[in-house]
């Protein structure tokens, strides 16, 4: 049962976020901060009870949806293999096991706690009503780099909000582009995303729209954190897998490999750059 469950949440997927996690970490040791073992595994286990805790209340409240939706019908809840009742007591055990995390920090954690509750709850509803759902998706990835310096520093710095911004949108963008697999079933569903509401073509330029407010963020990350000539290569070589991104029209290329080469890349070159300066 658990290798169905870890299938079901994508487990691997975590490549997209760990990445911008240790990124924030860089900004906070850049910033004066010391990480310790204790912190850097604290903030390890945070992401990974974080983003379990956000899957599994996202296939709880979807089961529904799952169920009629043909590209979703096979997950274990949608098909009944696993009681919901096990994926509720993951949830909640993860939920405060990462409010343990966040005591152990410091104060400013605990008090950002519910505030990353809310979104890992709100994010599965929103696309009942509104399309701007990619952006709440996007919201919530940001909170690994963001949720990183915060550990450290106990504080907010304008240079990591500038990078979540950069997150968010740059999943927002690859959200759009994973959702075009279901935009017959949405429109049928009257379910809200950028494909259902404005079209594939549409969706796919906004998509991209997405993307350049993703590298005009990292742009002006680059000036407020001063860094140096690694990170501005770096920077063009993360826009070119941006664009290609857009050239092609395989979704399961575009959305897991490209863009866990996109984190990981931007993680090397923000961490060469930082050793250098």
């Amino acid at each position: 049962m658990l290798r169905i469950f870890l299938n079901d949440i994508k487990i691997e997927h975590s490549l997209f976020a760990m990445p911008f996690l240790y990124s924030g970490a860089i900004l906070a040791l850049k910033d004066g901060a010391i990480l310790t073992l204790r912190d850097f595994l604290l903030i390890t286990f945070g992401l990974f009870f974080a983003r379990t805790a956000a899957m599994t209340i996202n296939r709880i409240l979807d089961r529904d949806i799952d169920a009629l939706n043909p590209r979703t019908a096979d997950r274990p809840l949608a098909k009944g293999i696993i009681n919901v009742r096990v994926y509720v007591v993951i949830a909640t055990t993860c939920l405060f096991a990462l409010f343990v995390i966040a005591y152990m920090l410091n104060y400013l954690c605990v008090l950002l706690y519910p505030i990353v509750v809310a979104v890992f709850i709100l994010y599965p509803l929103t696309k009942r009503f509104t399309w701007l759902s990619h952006i709440i998706l996007g919201l919530a990835l940001s909170f690994a780099p963001v949720g990183a310096y915060v550990a450290l520093k106990a504080s907010i710095d304008i240079g990591v909000m500038i990078l979540g911004l950069a997150v968010i949108f740059w999943v927002a963008g690859f959200d759009i582009i994973y959702a075009i697999q279901d935009y017959e079933f949405d429109r049928k569903c009257n379910l809200k995303s950028i494909p259902a509401r404005f079209g594939i073509e549409n969706a796919r330029k906004i998509s991209a729209i997405f993307h350049v407010f993703t590298i005009a963020f990292l742009i002006i990350f680059y000036f407020i954190e001063k860094m140096g000539l690694v990170y501005a290569l770096g920077l063009f070589i993360l826009a070119c897998i941006l664009a290609y991104e857009h050239k092609i029209r395989d979704i399961e290329t575009a959305f897991f490999k490209l863009n866990a080469i996109f984190s990981f890349f931007f993680f090397i070159f923000l961490f060469v750059d930082y050793v250098m300066l």
